[in-house]
Parts: C-alpha cells; structure tokens; sequence
C-alpha cells in the first residue's frame, strides 16, 4: 500500500505576511499552511472582543461559518506589568485605534515606560482552532522585560524593544530563527502541532 504522503491543510485566519512565513517556519513540513488569501476571503473580519480568546475565537469563527474549513486564529497581547497589564489586547492597534502603525505603537510603549524602574513584560499569544465545529485553545507565553530603546533590525512589531526571559537581546537582535524556537507564538503552535499529530496517530 502506498502511504498518503500529502500534507494536511490548515487555514489560518491571517494575510499578514509575518505572521504567515513565521508559523509556516515553526510548522515546519507536516502541515500546509494556508491564509485567507489562499481561499480568497478578502472581507474584514471582527476583532471586537474584550480578551484574546475572544478575537482569536471571531476570526476562526468566520472563516468557519462562512467558508466551511477547519481554521486556526491568533490573537497576541503584549502585558506590561507597569501599566496594568497594558497595552493587552489593543496590543496591536495601541497607538491609533484605527489603524496598525508598529513604529507609532513601540514609541508609545517606549514614552509610558520612560523613566519606570518595573520594565517586567510578557508575550501571549491564544490560538482558536475549530474542527468540524469543536472548539479548541493553545497558549503560548514568554516572559521578558522592555528594553529602554529599540534594538535589532529582524523582526516586527514589538521586536526591538522586547527583552524575552535568560536572554540580554531582543526579539530583534536575536534573529527570525531563535524567536522561532522560543516565542510565545511558537509555544502555542507547538501546543497546537501536538494536538494535531495526536489526532493522526
């Protein structure tokens, strides 16, 4: 008997190109990942929930109910100890409520903190992951701290100025290969891989 050797399709529910190429690199050979592109979903998705849980849950939900595919969705909050745990779940849209302007949301990080002793921060990311309508979840969290100035070319968002745990370099100086091995990303989709290979056997 031939084996199936094709690889198993995902949908994340994302066209954003780093997140794509980042979770494909974790991935890594068993799973296809595909974007919303790739199943020519082009409309705006929700992002209106308090937690993100509840966005991860909107966006898969969606593609779900309007496409009929088994889809995954993240949603990433940076938690900074000193602020209350902000900026959170408006982690991306924190400095314009309106649009995602990374460079704007890392200078206002960088003001809130100026002159703040408690730089503690960390990185979590949730993924939902519905399976023929069953609902699933996977956390992934990085402990770190907030540099005082922007460090390293590699990366995106947040990147240059956080500090993840036993390391003195950021995301950004540390390079696309090492936050791939460590990131709160990463742990969520590991979590997410296993869950995945348990079902194949």
């Amino acid at each position: 008997m031939v084996k199936n050797t094709s690889r198993k399709k995902l949908v994340f529910a994302t066209n954003n190109a780093h997140k794509l190429s980042e979770i494909s690199a974790i991935v890594g050979d068993k799973f296809e990942i595909l974007s919303l592109h790739n199943i020519d979903c082009f409309g705006d998705i929700p992002e209106t929930a308090e937690t993100l849980e509840g966005n991860a849950l909107q966006k898969a939900e969606y593609v779900y109910n309007n496409y009929g595919l088994d889809c995954f969705a993240d949603d990433t909050g940076l938690e900074v100890e000193a602020l209350g745990g902000r900026p959170g779940v408006h982690t991306a849209r924190y400095a314009f409520i309106d649009r995602y302007d990374p460079e704007a949301n890392t200078e206002k990080l960088l003001e809130e903190l100026d002159g703040k002793e408690n730089r503690k921060a960390r990185f979590r990311t949730v993924i939902a992951y519905i399976q023929g309508g069953e609902k699933h979840f996977f956390e992934g969290i990085v402990e770190g701290e907030i540099a005082t100035e922007k460090r390293g070319t590699k990366g995106f968002g947040y990147d240059p100025v956080f500090i993840p745990e036993d390391t003195e370099q950021t995301f950004a100086e540390l390079g696309v290969e090492i936050k791939n091995q460590i990131s709160h990303r990463a742990r969520a989709v590991a979590k997410l891989c296993e869950f995945l290979n348990e079902q194949e056997g």
